[in-house]
């Protein structure tokens, strides 16, 4: 009997020095979690000032299209290569299906009635934006105004398809 005793009595103790090395491990365990939680934070601000998600200081146009392949909200809109602004909202039209593109213009930026956009993309797998082409006439796009000439986004294999309808004659 009394060695029954003694058993429990060092399991009593096995178990009190689990307990302080649990203990002893927690400060270091919540210290590291506290820098990787920090690090993670740092890296999510990073990441969002190098994107630049927000919206222009300008007014804004929209523009319709049948097919905007992948374009998203926060893409540049360019006009000659350099940026005049940002899609702030896309949406679609439920009656006609057409993608209605929202964009912010830079307000010093004062665009044709006859302005033409287009989808282009930054290589094949480049990020989309909206290119702005400069029309001719005096008047002017107001704040909320639509474009009214617009060229959808040929994606790669529309292209080729369009190379070999020609060379097989186009018919």
């Amino acid at each position: 009997m009394p060695t029954r005793y003694l058993r429990v009595e060092i399991d009593d103790i096995h178990i009190e020095d689990q307990k302080r090395g649990n203990m002893n491990r927690n400060p270091i365990e919540a210290v590291i979690g506290a820098v990787v939680l920090t690090a993670a934070l740092l890296f999510v601000i990073l990441l969002y000032r190098a994107a630049e998600i927000r919206v222009a200081d300008g007014y804004t146009i929209t523009a319709r299209f049948h097919k905007v392949g992948g374009l998203q909200t926060g893409s540049d809109v360019r006009m000659r290569g350099v940026k005049v602004g940002v899609v702030s909202d896309l949406t679609l039209d439920p009656e006609t299906f057409d993608a209605v593109v929202t964009m912010s213009i830079d307000r010093g930026l004062q665009l044709p009635q006859d302005t033409l956009a287009g989808i282009g993309s930054d290589g094949v797998l480049g990020g989309k934006f909206v290119s702005l082409i400069p029309g001719d006439e005096s008047l002017v796009l107001s704040v909320g105004e639509e474009i009214a000439q617009t060229r959808d986004f040929k994606s790669l294999e529309d292209q080729v398809s369009d190379i070999i309808f020609l060379a097989s004659g186009g018919t």
